[in-house]
């Protein structure tokens, strides 16, 4: 009897996903493991590479991109090391942008290289290609489109499932303008499943449908974001304007005859058709006004963030129920930070729910919560603060020198002065389950960078990494913590770029020698 109960209850734990030899439970054994030898006070980041361009340094999970891509770094070895190496490529086959996409688990691929990582890149000619991660071979081929449009951004509608290539906005030459010539449409989307990759569809954003002062578009989640000037966002339901509007589905490398063209879907010199036409205006799903069209939609029940729509709200974040635009008890946030810099908002990309206010010296994780006794509304409590360490603060107003003179000072530090610690990232790592920030102070020309990793759940300090680099706050920076590698890039003036590469290592004698 106790054998066949334990028989059971692992038949039901099996149901639930719970298996002791899963390849996930392992997985999530060995990141709580590397976690707590990362959190070791003995375990150290040692600076094991760095290298300069004079073109832009990209980063993609495990791998560093030079020469516009065609140079790709392995950050993985115990010292980097090159992939490959390409030859350099003409102005014509610039490399616009790209994604990494990975394979998917549980389904079957046509092809052996579907299985292994591959890289998706726009072309300033507008193709797009998809290249395997650890050569460069080229492995697909897609003609998008003629001079009609430049397709310049790739971005995920739903991550490593559907993608979204958008076009530049179309202008009209200035000679086109003053003849009154009018330009309607102003943007392009291609849609695509990937993995394998399938063509969805092509529309256009044009102003007769949407109106004259569209100034950008995404789709995002299924949602098409359509953004204006005067700080209007409207969003649409995207697979129901694919439904309702689609011509006719055509498939990649197929035949086909539009509107008196016969050639071959997605190959030169046709590309793709257009064959999603939006004839009417499309049923609004929400809209919202925000200054500078800053909109996100997060939490649980569904919430969404705003600035209200005047410059003098500028660092106001206005907390609001998706459901009936009511405003969240304690909804509005207001750090009231004087400072160069301004404070930025986001929901945490944990999925719990939560919202993460950064600001100079003070981080807030917020919540959503039921208000007591109100089971229809919500309220915005905090989570926990991270305080930036600002002990020996320079912002003394009165000072007293040595021969006994009292010095009044005729203003204050700016909350983000370089000569205070002041947080300058904050991002997640999502394998490890750590809040990463990084702090900097400047003192005259030397600028000092802190990595600290931060336990998610309740923001306590569990480790505090230096990076060794002089840290100019004028300059743009990037750092990427993943998992036992930190990497951080900086763009300095004249398109100078460095890259920095960190490495995980145990601090005994033999490694201080």
């Amino acid at each position: 009897a106790p054998g066949a109960h334990n028989v059971c209850r692992l038949l039901t734990r099996r149901a639930h996903g719970f298996y002791a030899r899963d390849a996930g439970v392992a997985h999530r054994k060995n990141l709580g493991l590397l976690r707590k030898i990362l959190c070791q006070e003995s375990t150290k980041f040692k600076n094991v590479w760095t290298t300069h361009s004079a073109s832009p340094i990209a980063y993609e999970r495990g791998r560093i991109y030079l020469d516009n891509y065609q140079c790709c770094i392995s950050s993985i070895a115990q010292e980097p090391r090159i992939l490959y190496q390409k030859p350099k490529c003409s102005k014509s086959e610039k490399i616009e942008d790209a994604l990494l996409l990975e394979c998917p688990l549980g389904e079957m691929l046509p092809s052996p290289s579907d299985y292994k990582s591959s890289l998706i890149v726009l072309t300033v000619q507008n193709w797009l290609l998809r290249l395997s991660a650890d050569s460069g071979e080229i492995l697909e081929k897609i003609y998008l489109a003629g001079s009609c449009c430049k397709f310049r951004y790739l971005s995920w509608d739903t991550p490593q499932e559907v993608m979204v290539v958008k076009s530049a906005q179309n202008k009209l030459p200035a000679a086109a303008r003053q003849v009154s010539i009018q330009q309607s449409v102003l943007f392009y989307l291609a849609v695509f499943q990937v993995l394998p990759l399938s063509f969805i569809g092509m529309l256009e954003i044009n102003k007769k449908i949407f109106g004259n002062s569209v100034t950008d578009v995404a789709v995002s989640n299924g949602i098409l974001i359509v953004m204006y000037s005067v700080g209007l966002v409207r969003l649409y339901n995207f697979q129901a304007i694919s439904e309702q509007f689609m011509e006719q589905p055509f498939d990649l490398g197929h035949e086909f005859n539009w509107n008196g063209q016969v050639g071959v879907v997605g190959k030169y010199p046709f590309g793709l058709p257009c064959n999603i036409k939006i004839t009417d205006t499309p049923p609004l799903l929400f809209e919202a006004s925000s200054l500078e069209n800053a909109f996100q939609i997060g939490g649980y029940p569904w919430h969404y963030i705003i600035t209200p729509n005047k410059k003098k709200h500028k660092g106001v974040f206005h907390i609001c129920s998706l459901k009936d635009n009511a405003l969240a008890k304690n909804g509005i946030q207001d750090m009231k930070c004087c400072s160069l810099e301004p404070d930025w908002i986001y929901f945490h990309p944990d999925m719990s729910g939560r919202i993460i206010h950064v600001g100079p010296n003070l981080i807030k994780v917020l919540k959503l919560k039921e208000v007591k006794n109100n089971t229809d509304q919500m309220e915005i409590a905090e989570d926990f603060t991270i305080v930036a360490n600002r002990e020996n603060s320079v912002n003394n107003a009165v000072t007293v020198t040595a021969s006994g003179r009292v010095v009044k000072k005729r203003f204050n530090l700016l909350d983000d002065d370089p000569e205070q610690e002041t947080f300058k990232i904050v991002d997640y790592e999502d394998e490890l389950d750590l809040l990463s920030t990084v702090a900097v102070t400047q003192i005259g020309a030397d600028g000092r960078a802190q990595l600290d990793f931060h336990c998610n759940e309740h923001g306590i300090l569990l480790k505090s990494i230096p990076l060794l680099e002089s840290w100019d706050v004028t300059y743009s920076h990037e750092v990427y913590f993943d998992k036992d590698l930190v990497l951080h890039i900086e763009q300095k003036p004249n398109r100078r770029f460095s890259c920095y590469v960190y490495q995980m290592v145990c601090d005994t004698a033999k490694d201080d020698e």
